[in-house]
């Protein structure tokens, strides 16, 4: 498929997004190190990657779980946002969606989000429950539409399984511009079914809607596994499905969070992380908006930029890590 109309010719991807230089050797650069495998599950099996500290006898201060977007997989840049966290001295774990990257699934199809997210959750939990992490604190991360899904899970898990929730400019209010026509839903609706993996939907050309940066743009664009076709029938339905749902359920969230958003996102609307800020139960909220930036407020946002919001994100979590640590339950 070709690239969207305001991108130049772009030349063929590098074997990962940092460039040639051989996954170890870069990981070792950052002193960190890697693990990939293939998680069972009753839905299919999902591609898992863990980031941790290099120095094995260093202590991790908490696990994070984190979620990728859509159309997107936890090997290109979103695994920028996984570096950092374990350079930080967090055990990071990441999966694959359904329908996403290396895991099962039709490519670029999420027809049920309760499925996918709980596909997700049953590996993160067999970490979080694991005798090596029980004891510590424990932090979902989403990012996008990782996001609405990382919020399904933690409705789905028991009390007290989290100890905070982190979210890179959920998808919880679709742009008025990108909600899915309610005419294309219901006469593919009345198709019984038979559309609903179809990828007919109107394509917004999120991609180049997500990212500031040109340079970081070329390198996403480029991005091997990334989804590239027209938005699923079956998808869209149930964004606006569980968009709805989740609006109706802030006020179920306890637990602590950060939802840090770009002021001029194009992709997801800023009111959703205040909706949330003000309609959640938690005790222990926050905040961010960032003036004029896009939707990737990691990936592709200029250095100083992205180096603004990991520095808040790095201080909320350790913050949190060190005040709850001591009150994580043992599941």
């Amino acid at each position: 498929m070709p690239p969207p109309p305001d991108l130049p010719p772009l030349p063929p991807p590098p074997p990962f997004f940092w460039g040639e230089t051989p996954e170890n050797e870069f990981y070792t650069s950052q002193g960190i190190r890697n693990s990939k495998s293939y998680f069972q599950t009753p839905n299919g099996t999902i591609f898992t990657q863990s980031w941790l500290p290099m120095d094995e006898t260093q202590p991790v201060k908490a696990s994070v779980f984190m979620t990728h977007g859509y159309g997107s997989d936890s090997s290109w840049c979103f695994q920028k946002i996984c570096i950092e966290y374990a350079k930080w001295g967090y055990a990071v774990f990441a999966a694959d969606l359904l329908g996403h990257g290396r895991s099962d699934g039709l490519h670029g199809y999420l027809g049920d989000m309760d499925k996918v997210a709980a596909t997700s959750l049953s590996y993160f939990l067999s970490v979080r429950r694991s005798e090596r992490y029980c004891e510590l604190p424990a932090f979902l991360f989403g990012e996008s539409m990782g996001g609405l899904i990382t919020m399904l899970m933690y409705l789905q898990s028991e009390p007290d399984t989290w100890t905070g929730l982190i979210f890179s400019a959920p998808l919880f209010v679709i742009p008025e511009n990108m909600i899915p026509s309610k005419l294309h839903l219901t006469m593919y609706g009345l198709l019984f079914g038979l559309a609903d993996t179809w990828a007919a939907m109107p394509d917004n050309k999120m991609v180049g809607k997500a990212i500031r940066d040109p340079e970081k743009l070329k390198i996403i664009a480029v991005n091997p596994k990334r989804y590239t076709g027209r938005p699923r029938v079956g998808t869209m339905r149930e964004v606006v499905r569980v968009t709805n749902y989740i609006q109706n359920n802030f006020h179920k969230v306890k637990a602590p969070f950060l939802t840090l958003h770009g002021t001029s996102d194009g992709v997801t609307c800023p009111t959703g992380s205040q909706m949330l800020y003000d309609k959640a139960s938690s005790e222990d909220k926050t905040l961010k908006l960032y003036e004029g930036m896009y939707h990737s407020l990691i990936q592709g946002e200029p250095d100083e930029a992205a180096n603004l919001v990991l520095a808040d994100m790095r201080k909320w979590i350790d913050e949190r890590s060190q005040q709850y640590g001591s009150k994580s339950d043992n599941n």
